[in-house]
This record gives C-alpha cells, sequence and structure tokens, in this order.
C-alpha cells in the first residue's frame, strides 16, 4: 500500500511537472506571435485614411497630380485627361448617377472572383509580395502601403489592413472605393474618367458590353481601347463569359451582352505636356526612384519643379526657330527676344533633317532650370536621346595628364602619326601649349596625351564625373561639366539619375494636396569631383578666348562678353556637333545633328550660335563673375610654345598656371641660336670669316616632327660645318704642334711661336667642338716671347672630343693676332 501511494505521489508530481512544461510552451507561442503581429503592425497606416483619400467633395485622389515651375505659379502637367477634378460616383442605385451594377459585377469577375464570400484578404499567394489577390489588397496595396518595398512582411501587413477595412467599411464600400480610384490608363483613375475618355459618356450610361470592357482593362491599363483595340474588345467578351461562369449573370444576360458592339471614341493622343515636354520626362524618371510611378498618376499631389518658366519658353522658341533656319525654313513673324540674338546662317549651313536640343542648369545647385526636346519637323519632342559625344570629353583626358604633372603650359605636337588620327579640318599645327590643343579641339595631340595616360586612367577620371564609355545625353555631359564650373563640386540631390551619388535635380519638392510634404530638395548638396585646384586649370583653359581664336577667328560665336568656359564637340562623320559652355552660375550645353545618313558634316559653329543665344538669356541679369585663383596654383610666365623658361631665343612669352611643384625649372630648348655661314648656310667653324658669321634661330624638331616640320617649310638647323680652310701661317704667331687634327691625350705640350713686333703678352685658350661657344684658358698670360717652343702644357685627361686649340698674341696697342688648330682628344 505504502509503495502504491508513493508510486502515485511521483506520477501526480510528474503530471504537475508536464503540465507546467506545456503551460509555459504555449505561453512562449503566445508571447512570440504577439511579438510577431506587434512587428507587423508596427506604423501601419490607418485605415481611416481612405475616405479622406476618396470621399467627395474633398478626397485627395479626385485631384490629379499636378506638375509646376519653380515658383509654384506656371502649370507645366497634369496627370489626367483634363483640368478638372476626378468625378466620384457612388454604387447605391438610390442616387440617379451611379455606377452600373454590371460594371461592378463584371470588376469582381476578373479581379476577385471570391470577392462577395471573402473576408477581404487570400492566404494563398503570400509568398509573391506582387501578388494582390483581392480586391481590398489592392486597395491596400496601392492607396496604404504603396511606398513599402515587396516583401514578405509587407505581403502580410497587406493582408491584415485588408481584413480591417473589409470588417469596418465592408464590401460594398470597398467595391465603390475600387471602382472609383482603379487604374484604366491614359491616365483615365476611376470609372467616370474612363467612361469618357474611351466611351464619350458618363459611367452611369455603361452598357454591360461596354462595362465588361473597363473590367478587364481595370486588371491591364495598357490594353485599353486606344492602344489595343481589338485586344480590349476580346477581353471584354471573355469577361461576360467568365461572370456567367461565376454565376453573375444568367446566359440570357450573357447572350445580350455580347451580341452589343461597344462603340469607341476617336483615339486621342497620349497625354503630353504642351510646355516643356522633355523637362516633364526629366521629372517624371528623377521622381521614379523616389515613389511609384502609380502612385504619382494617381493623383493627390503637387510637384514644384526647378524650371524657369520665362527661360524654358525663351530656349524652346530659340532652339525651334535655329531648327527651322538649319532646315531652309523662315522665322515666325514674331521671334521672340532668344531668337533675336541667334546668328544668320548661309546656304552651306543648310542641313538634311536638322535637329536640336538644350539643357541649362544652374551649376552653383545641380537644378535644372530648362530642357528642350529634340526638335523634329518644326515641333520640340519630349525626347533628350543620347548622341555620340565625340571630342565633347578631351579635356578628361587633359585632366588625367595634369593630375601626373602636367599642364595647360605643356608642349604638345599636332603631328601625323603612326595611329593615323586626323584632325577635323584635315590639317596638323605643329608644337603648341596643351591650352590651344584644347582649345581649338585638336585631335592629333588628345590622342598622343590618351595614349600616354593608358585608357584605364582616363575610364577612371570620366567616371567620377559620371560619364561612361559611349553615348551621352546632354544631362550627362551637363552634369559632368557642372563640377568645373562649380570649382570642383557637383552639386544636386542623392541618387536623382544614373545611380550618381549626387546628380542634378529636376524637383525642388513634393507636397500633398493637404499640405502634407513628401519631399524637400530645396537645399542642394554637394559631392566633390575634382580639386578646385584641377578645376581651375581646366577653368583657366576653356575660358581663354584667344586660345580659339586659330580655329574659330574673333570675334566668333563662344565670346559673350563675360567669362565662360567653353568646349565644342564633334564626332567623325559630323553628324553630332556639341556646344557645351559655363560661367559660375550657368551652363548651356546644345546638341545639333542630322538623321540624314549620307548628310555633309556639320560644322561646330552651328550648336555655338544657339548656344550664344542661349547663354546670353541665361545670364543677362547676372554679375559677369569669372572664377578666383585657388590656393596652391602658380602664375608664370614662359615661353610659347614649349611652356619653359623664356630665353634671348623664345619667340613669344605668355603667362600660363601650374599646380605648385609643377612649375617649370628648364630653360626653354625648343628654340635655339646657331652660328652660320651666311654664304654657305653650313654651321659656322672657328675658321670662318667673322665677317660671314651670323647668328640665326632655329626650331629644334625632334625626329618624329621632321616630316611635318619638312611639309610646314619649317627651316631646319644646319647640320654641316663650313670647309675647314685655315688661314696662311705667320711666322710671329702659329702653333706648330700638335699639328692640325692631330689625336691627343693626357699631357700635352703645345707648341709655337709667339713673338714679334710690338709683343706684349700672349695667351692659350681650348674650346670644344668646331665652334666653340666657351674658350678655357691653359695655364694663364704670359709676357715671355716664345719662338719655336713649349707655349702651354694642357692637362687633356678628363677630356673627349674634339677641341679647338687657340693663341692669341696681344700687341701694345692691343691689337691681337690669333692662330688655330684643331685636334682629337682620345683618352678613351
Amino acid at each position: 500500500m505504502g509503495q502504491r501511494r508513493k508510486r502515485e505521489g511521483r506520477f501526480q508530481a510528474g503530471g504537475i511537472g508536464c503540465g507546467a512544461i506545456i503551460s509555459l510552451l504555449l505561453a512562449a507561442v503566445i508571447l512570440f506571435a504577439a511579438l510577431i503581429y506587434a512587428n507587423l503592425t508596427r506604423g501601419l497606416p490607418n485605415v481611416e485614411l481612405l475616405p479622406t483619400l476618396l470621399y467627395p467633395p474633398d478626397g485627395l485622389l479626385l485631384q490629379p497630380t499636378r506638375v509646376y515651375d519653380r515658383s509654384g505659379g506656371k502649370l507645366l502637367f497634369t496627370f489626367a485627361q483634363n483640368e478638372s477634378p476626378r468625378r466620384y460616383l457612388p454604387l447605391s442605385s438610390q442616387v440617379p448617377q451611379h455606377l452600373p451594377d454590371f460594371l461592378a459585377k463584371a470588376t469582381a469577375a476578373v479581379t476577385d472572383p471570391g470577392f462577395f464570400s471573402n473576408a477581404g484578404y487570400s492566404l494563398s499567394g503570400w509568398q509573391d509580395p506582387e501578388n494582390h489577390p483581392t480586391i481590398a489588397q489592392k486597395i491596400v496595396s496601392e492607396l496604404l502601403l504603396y511606398n513599402e518595398p515587396p516583401s514578405l512582411q509587407r505581403a502580410l501587413r497587406e493582408r491584415i489592413l485588408a481584413a480591417q477595412i473589409t470588417a469596418k467599411y465592408g464590401r460594398t464600400q470597398i467595391l465603390e472605393w475600387y471602382l472609383n480610384a482603379a487604374d484604366y490608363g491614359r491616365y483615365a483613375f476611376g470609372a467616370e474618367a474612363a467612361a469618357q475618355l474611351y466611351f464619350g459618356k458618363p459611367a452611369s450610361e455603361l452598357t454591360p458590353a461596354e462595362s465588361a470592357v473597363l473590367a478587364a482593362v481595370s486588371v491591364t491599363p495598357s490594353l485599353n481601347p486606344f492602344d489595343a483595340k481589338d485586344v480590349a474588345l476580346q477581353r471584354g467578351r471573355e469577361t461576360i463569359q467568365l461572370m456567367q461562369t461565376l454565376g453573375f449573370i444568367s446566359s440570357d444576360q450573357a447572350a445580350q451582352a455580347l451580341t452589343s458592339s461597344p462603340v469607341f471614341n476617336t483615339a486621342v493622343p497620349s497625354q503630353q505636356a504642351s510646355v516643356a515636354p522633355a523637362f516633364i520626362n526629366l521629372v517624371i524618371n528623377q521622381l521614379d526612384g523616389q515613389f511609384t510611378r502609380a502612385r504619382i498618376e494617381r493623383g493627390g499631389l503637387k510637384i514644384i519643379t526647378t524650371l524657369d518658366y520665362d527661360l524654358q519658353q525663351q530656349s524652346a522658341c530659340a532652339s525651334l526657330v535655329y531648327a527651322n533656319r538649319l532646315e531652309g525654313a523662315a522665322d515666325p513673324p514674331t521671334p521672340c527676344d532668344a531668337a533675336r540674338l541667334l546668328p544668320s546662317l548661309t546656304a552651306t549651313d543648310i542641313v538634311a533633317g536638322p535637329s536640336a536640343s538644350a539643357l541649362i542648369l544652374d551649376p552653383q545647385s545641380g537644378q535644372i532650370l530648362a530642357a528642350v526636346g529634340e526638335t523634329l519637323k518644326g515641333k520640340e519632342t519630349a525626347f533628350l536621346a543620347a548622341h555620340d559625344p565625340g571630342s565633347l570629353t578631351t579635356p578628361f583626358v587633359y585632366l588625367t595628364a595634369f593630375t601626373r604633372g602636367l599642364s595647360p603650359g605643356s608642349l604638345v605636337w599636332d603631328i601625323p602619326s603612326s595611329s593615323d588620327i586626323q584632325n577635323f579640318g584635315g590639317q596638323f599645327y605643329g608644337p603648341m601649349r596643351a591650352r590651344i590643343a584644347i582649345a581649338n579641339d585638336y585631335l592629333a595631340p588628345a590622342a598622343a596625351i590618351a595614349n600616354q595616360m593608358g585608357s584605364e586612367a582616363i575610364a577612371r577620371t570620366e567616371s567620377s564625373f559620371g560619364l561612361k564609355d559611349g553615348d551621352a545625353t546632354l544631362l550627362d555631359m551637363a552634369s559632368a561639366y557642372s563640377a568645373f564650373a562649380a570649382q570642383g563640386a557637383r552639386y544636386g540631390q542623392p541618387g536623382s539619375f544614373d545611380g550618381l551619388k549626387i546628380a542634378p535635380s529636376a524637383v525642388l519638392r513634393v507636397e500633398g494636396l493637404d499640405r502634407s510634404l513628401w519631399l524637400d530638395w530645396s537645399n542642394p548638396q554637394a559631392q566633390p569631383i575634382v580639386t578646385p585646384q584641377l578645376a581651375y586649370l581646366m577653368n583657366n583653359v576653356l575660358s581663354d578666348e584667344s586660345a580659339r581664336w586659330p580655329s574659330l577667328g574673333h570675334p566668333n560665336p563662344l565670346e559673350i562678353g563675360r567669362p565662360a568656359g567653353v568646349k565644342l564637340g564633334q564626332t567623325n562623320n559630323g553628324h553630332d556637333v556639341w556646344a557645351l559652355g559655363y560661367t559660375p552660375t550657368r551652363l548651356v550645353v546644345v546638341w545639333t545633328g542630322t538623321r540624314a545618313p549620307d548628310a555633309p558634316r556639320l560644322s561646330p559653329r552651328l550648336p555655338a550660335g544657339l548656344w550664344n543665344a542661349l547663354m546670353q538669356t541665361a545670364s543677362q541679369s547676372l554679375p559677369a563673375d569669372g572664377w578666383s585663383v585657388p590656393a596652391g596654383v602658380t602664375t608664370m610666365n614662359v615661353c610659347d610654345p614649349s611652356g619653359l623658361l623664356p630665353t634671348n631665343n623664345c619667340p613669344s612669352i605668355v603667362s600660363e598656371v601650374f599646380l605648385n611643384g609643377n612649375e617649370p625649372v628648364q630653360a626653354d630648348n625648343l628654340f635655339r641660336t646657331y652660328e652660320v655661314n651666311r654664304e654657305t648656310g653650313y654651321l659656322a667653324t672657328v675658321f670662318t670669316p667673322p665677317q660671314l658669321v651670323e647668328q640665326k634661330v632655329y626650331m629644334a624638331v625632334p625626329f618624329e616632327a621632321q616630316a611635318w616640320a619638312k611639309s610646314a617649310n619649317i627651316p631646319a638647323a644646319p647640320t654641316s660645318y663650313d670647309a675647314i680652310q685655315p688661314a696662311q701661317v705667320n711666322p710671329d704667331v702659329h702653333i706648330s704642334a700638335p699639328v692640325m687634327f692631330a689625336d691627343v691625350k693626357g699631357q700635352v705640350q703645345i707648341k709655337g711661336t709667339a713673338a714679334g713686333a710690338d709683343f706684349d703678352h700672349y695667351r692659350v685658350l681650348v674650346g670644344k667642338g668646331l665652334n666653340p661657344q666657351e674658350w678655357i684658358l691653359v695655364g694663364s698670360d704670359s709676357t715671355t716671347a716664345v719662338t719655336e717652343n713649349v707655349l702651354a702644357a694642357w692637362d687633356t685627361t678628363s677630356l673627349d672630343g674634339l677641341y679647338a686649340v687657340q693663341l692669341q698674341v696681344v700687341r701694345t696697342d692691343q691689337r691681337v693676332d690669333t692662330a688655330i688648330i684643331q685636334v682629337n682628344v682620345k683618352n678613351k
């Protein structure tokens, strides 16, 4: 008995222990589930926001999204077919104007077949974040969770909210909301807008067949009656058949609906901005990185852009007038002010199929002030296409070289090379400073520098400015050059375009119609791209007006009466020509091209003319400031074109800029003085009669440039010496040993005679070469006359080569008699 009680006690204790463990586990599971639920619902939008968005008359989404200029006063674009607020219609048949019941059922059939029985959500498809199987889930996804990235957590939150709105508002209200907010394509949101757009009637008057078409369109808005008419009709019939299968309508109702053939409105062109269409595309593309395109189009937003409305109007007008002139068309009767600044064109400037586009940027903020899409047959399009930048990228080749010690004053050679690089004009101009090569768009020096720097180094430089190999848009080039204009920094907003850390911006701010602030880009951010010193070197080169004169002459379209860095660009076939120029406060880039494959090459003066007009217009109210010299930059005089220290032989002395530590320390060696026999043209020797010797300056042309020098008629320095014709021997003044052209070495005794009437003293000098420019005294002056004896002892142990030995006898009346021989010192 006692043993049994003990066993029962142990069993009871064990049962209590197991129960406690199960209870603890259950509590832990409940706590864990609560934590998960709390995490899922943290920050969950309030479902009471939906009436604020959709209920008339003040529902935020009943107003389309509108885009304004930087002042907020000029409307640029509306994401709708008209400016009117969207009309909200109820489902209830108690009011005259209501949504058709057939439309409601058709929408439920194609969107959520279980709509009338489910709890507002479906657990199926929860693994796919893009799947929204119920109407309630679609409303939640599009109106409440639009800014959350797809994820498992978002999918679960979507279902929680869908259950909440179904429980709170009921199925009828959810379906009514959906029908008044659904996207039917072509910026038609809501059944009323769609009915008016595609059928030209109120939604309340839609037939069953028309309702079925719209229901199908709400699933795939791109397959609408304007963009895919036959497909829309077929999908409408399929919707009617699906409704019959689901039991939503009878077979008689289906048959009657199928016999009706909807008649669509005449298709209208896709909604496009009438003002600044290319700029509006930039705005939309930029906002795509901040909000979904669907949310922007849905409505309720006010987008304030960076556009300067007046500048945009002037830019578009001037671009269209210029494109018309390029095609040979007449100007409009009353051209705009900017068009009056355009240059006249000649018959040789007429182009087949011309096009032009332009973009204006504030480099101090990165804000895009104007953008003109490519012109086509006298109209502006919405396209800012990428084109071959051609030679517009050569400054980045030279900038790479500047980081490695070269400077704007460095000597480069514009000569033919083995790579067969040709200048655009077909001529070569020989030695020049890098400054001149950049300013005049000479390709041969740029190719030589590129070969020295290497493609990888240049690619790194271009990449740091946001440029990639291949074609570039106007915005790409404007963004790159803006770093020069802003003294080394690029201003803008993060992640605006093309994955750049900081890029130009087309948007100032985005506001909700309830005055909530969705995005504020009023204050620009900066990203250092290049040092202020390197930026200044490039600005100094590109703003040097006189440096451009060899190719453009003076005056030329790039001179606007204020400091401006300008670079022209052109491609090998001349079908893409660019002009990009900037001041510290404005940057204008212009592209001009032709679509005719057999057209002759275009002159870069063509975009330069349009650039001139736009830059003057954009800068007219701004101070004519330039760029101050930063610490770390030296200005000094150098010889042109070598860039080295000036000498007496230097043909021209100019002022150049250098990074500290990169200043030249060597004297110019490109131009050298030679003593020449004026009669023979040969190099003078010590035996050439003094009266025949003259000094002439020649360019020291390297071997690789000699062919160019010959073709350019550059005189070459003589390489042969004058014939040696020793003077007759003077019995009182001569050297008898060594003999002429003797080989000597070591200690050399120079013998001869230094005597004669009025003798005062003599000396012996030696100098290297056939015509020494420097003489060295051997020993010292001697006042003792010598006859056929030792005149001096010359130590040649450290010397080698051809030397001249000169005996000078000075008379009491200061007359000097001389005797000279040549010897060959051979100590090696």
